[in-house]
């Protein structure tokens, strides 16, 4: 049987994320709408006989940079050779570009195959919502100083310049936008947002540990008590494992960030949660 690979519309975005929940990645409850605004040629879907059978993300940013995600072949119909296939078109999209993933550790040797290369690994962790809310004299709501403010802070944190994304990613209904201000300088932001399961941090950048802790329990108490609360941490940056060890978060799994070309020069010590494994 021959497979037709073509870019996704809006809803089987939808369904793209359906895959991903099923696969336990737990994603936001506004996430497609974001995603999709971002680069609505970035995602595909491979169809035999008029039925879904798989997906991928291959989202551009400026025609330089790609991430790879919602990588996924529908439980049941995997093993037949459609996934590398929609792989494929996935890499080809992105072709003469960076391209950078989050891939789980146990595909780890496939991505390499494809000219992948290791850079670091990211752990999630979990805990629950605190139930005292945070007062922090320097930390306000990211939307209520100009935008450029924090997309030029954000810059330093991305290979290319994301201001689509951050658009949407900071006005996310069910999400709460923070940014840490001194002497009129933004020294950090970070934004947590509903998700399947409770509550996802990402991004997390700060200059200092302090700020980071500062910004993670204004974070955390921004929603209602005892919800879950999740955070991705590059395993690299010594201080973000440490804030999570200190509040007790535990590990729920871990991913790859690899990519295929030279490693972007990032502040990975500054960054205390990824924004998001789909799209970096």
């Amino acid at each position: 049987m021959k497979i037709e690979i073509r870019t996704m519309n809006r809803d089987e975005l939808d369904f793209a994320i359906g895959l991903a929940a099923e696969e336990g990645w737990n994603p936001g409850l506004n996430d497609a709408h974001v995603f999709y605004d971002t680069d609505p040629n970035g995602f595909l879907i491979g169809y035999v006989d008029n039925k879904p059978v798989g997906c991928i993300s291959a989202v551009s940013y400026e025609n330089k940079f790609g991430f790879i995600g919602f990588y996924i072949v529908v439980p049941g119909l995997r093993g037949k050779g459609w996934g590398i296939k929609i792989w494929n078109a996935g890499i080809e999209k992105l072709k003469g570009q960076n391209i950078g993933l989050d891939g789980v550790i146990e595909q780890h040797a496939n991505y390499k195959k494809s000219g992948f290369k290791f850079a670091y690994s990211n752990i999630r962790f979990e805990s629950i919502s605190s139930i005292e809310r945070s007062k922090d004299g320097n930390i306000v709501e990211a939307n209520s100083i100009p935008f450029e403010t924090v997309r030029d802070y954000d810059r330093k944190f991305f290979p290319a310049d994301r201001i689509v994304f951050l658009k949407g990613w900071l006005k996310m209904p069910n999400s709460f936008p923070f940014a840490f201000v001194e002497d009129g300088q933004i020294k950090g932001y970070g934004v947590i947002r509903k998700c399947r399961t409770g509550y996802k941090i990402g991004p997390l950048f700060a200059e200092s540990s302090d700020i980071a802790e500062r910004l993670f329990l204004k974070l955390r108490s921004s929603v209602e008590k005892d919800s879950p609360v999740y955070l991705d941490v590059p395993e690299v940056n010594i201080e973000g494992m440490r804030l999570a060890e200190k509040y007790g978060m535990k590990k729920v799994f871990g991913t790859a960030r690899m990519y295929t070309g030279q490693f972007p020069d990032l502040p990975v010590d500054k960054t205390f949660g990824v924004t998001t494994f789909e799209l970096g």
